[in-house]
């Protein structure tokens, strides 16, 4: 006999869990992508080049630029697409996607054919975490929620973490191909899956497609992440490449916010923020992801430039941060499904402003076990934020709005997180441009050969001091985020949320089955 999961039932069923896997490695692979070829970006550089002539880093830099882009494009388009055609079907074609542009991406001949086959990657990889998502809401139902949400939350919060350590290995054990080749297995694997796993589509075509919001809102936001994602590379707000895009889709963005509330169904409906709710948490979720994505990008920079660790033993000594989260996850998931999240985002941001705290007094010579034990802190309250703030925002949606929820949810995380990364890279640049040894410190930590020529070892020694207080300085910004993040949080819900994902159960994909 069929075992079905009823929507009454809040227990975690093996059919549940199936699903859940579906999901899973759909995320793991876009967000182990993005941070594995950050890792390779020098190793493009030498080998579309050469060792004697490699190619210019902001050329190289467009692998990762392409695949923003892409994704910023395509995440505003995936609400009504999964209305429209179905969370299964436009899952797999998703999956597919990204899968041939991994394959085509380990071929590619020269720079511009891999940047051309990243932003395939990114048409399918912007897809996979909102759509995942949905799948995920309406598999789990409204008992089941935060538990199933801990899990998603695996991958997003170790995808930072494992990346860097993933690529480096595989870089140096095989050749910079295996960092997209790896992810041809685990696509065919997840197709397969889905096609066993998932339950068939109950598409609800009656909406038409928003195109005049389309022109608006998907141009707006690509423009917009890339302005803001030159700022590290320009080191200034003001350069053209990055206020000039910015602007502009800033602009668009505005327009299409003007313009939202007239068609009945929008491209995005920013009509859900009427939902405490949903409100609360995107603003939330906003200001964590800043703090938490820009924060993210200091430790291991502070490990290579500072402790001159290379890339793979940085990410390593990165990992206790993720461990943290491991331990706390599972437990916000739990009880994020027995009592209002209000009261437990709050104990998670009390643990990372005390992480946050104890990197504020970073220094050059500082023990590694002090680093450690503040990252794992630190990942404690990652673990008791982040998904229980995602829960709170999908669970008092209705089964038709959970697509356009989650689709606003991935929006406000990628801008949170483009700004977090520049932000915090252009006050540390300042920070290191305003002593005068710690930028030519931190190349001779590099090249030995420059120590003689800014004064010896005491002057290096002295320059990383410098850079190291630019690091510390530069953690009390985000220390401050965490704390604005706090009052943000005090408006989370405090009473149990009554949830609405069964009103409308012909909108909703049917039970999972398992035969």
């Amino acid at each position: 006999m069929a075992d079905v999961a009823t929507a009454n039932d809040d227990k975690i069923t093996p059919d549940i869990l199936k699903v859940a896997g579906v999901v899973v490695l759909g995320a793991i692979m876009s967000i182990l992508d993005i941070t594995v070829v950050n890792v390779a970006l020098p190793t493009f550089q030498t080998e579309f080049g050469s060792v004697d002539a490699p190619l210019d880093y902001a050329r190289v830099a467009w692998t990762v630029t392409a695949y923003t882009l892409a994704l910023a494009t395509v995440i505003p388009l995936t609400g009504w697409a999964a209305d429209r055609f179905g969370t299964k079907r436009l899952y797999m074609t998703a999956i597919a996607l990204f899968t041939a542009g991994s394959a085509l991406c380990a071929a590619a001949w020269n720079i511009e054919a891999l940047i051309g086959f990243r932003v395939l990657q990114g048409l399918g990889g912007g897809m996979l975490m909102p759509l995942g998502m949905t799948i995920m809401t309406r598999a789990a139902g409204p008992k089941r929620m935060g538990r199933l949400m801990a899990i998603l939350g695996v991958p997003m919060l170790l995808g930072p973490i494992g990346g860097p350590i993933l690529g480096g290995w595989l870089i140096d054990a095989a050749s910079w191909h295996w960092i997209f080749l790896i992810n041809v297995p685990i696509g065919i694997g997840a197709l397969i899956y889905s096609q066993v796993v998932l339950p068939a589509d109950n598409a609800q075509p009656s909406e038409s497609f928003d195109f005049v919001g389309m022109l608006m809102m998907s141009p707006g936001l690509a423009l917009f992440l890339y302005g803001v994602s030159s700022i590290p590379g320009e080191g200034s707000f003001t350069a053209n490449k990055v206020w000039i895009p910015a602007l502009i889709g800033l602009l668009l963005v505005v327009a299409f916010v003007i313009y939202s509330f007239k068609p009945k169904h929008p491209l995005l409906d920013l009509r859900l923020f009427r939902n405490r709710n949903l409100a609360a948490s995107i603003v939330t979720m906003f200001l964590f992801a800043i703090a938490f994505f820009g924060g993210l990008l200091l430790v291991p920079t502070y490990f290579q430039q500072i402790r001159g660790e290379s890339v793979l033993m940085a990410g390593l000594l990165v990992a206790p941060q993720g461990l943290g989260a491991m331990v706390t996850m599972p437990i916000s998931g739990m009880l994020s499904d027995k009592m209002p999240v209000g009261r437990i985002v709050p104990f998670g941001l009390v643990a990372i402003a005390i992480g946050m705290f104890g990197l504020t007094q970073i220094a050059a010579d500082t023990s590694y076990g002090v680093l450690i034990a503040w990252l794992f802190v630190l990942g404690l309250g990652m673990g008791l934020t982040m998904m229980p703030i995602m829960t709170s925002a999908l669970r008092t949606l209705t089964s038709h709005e959970v697509a356009r929820g989650s689709t606003l949810l991935n929006i406000t995380q990628q801008i949170a997180s483009s700004v977090g990364v520049a932000v915090m890279s252009v006050i540390l640049t300042n920070g290191l441009k305003d002593s005068q040894l710690a930028l030519p410190a931190i190349a001779a930590q590099q090249d030995p050969r420059l120590v003689e020529q800014i004064g010896g070892q005491q002057a290096v020694d002295q320059g990383l001091s410098q850079a190291a207080d630019a690091f510390a300085s530069t953690y009390w910004v985000a220390l401050a985020l965490v704390v604005v993040t706090f009052v943000a949080a005090l408006f989370l819900p405090r009473k149990k949320e009554e949830s609405h994902l069964l009103d409308d159960q012909s909108d909703a994909a049917p039970p999972v089955i398992v035969h």
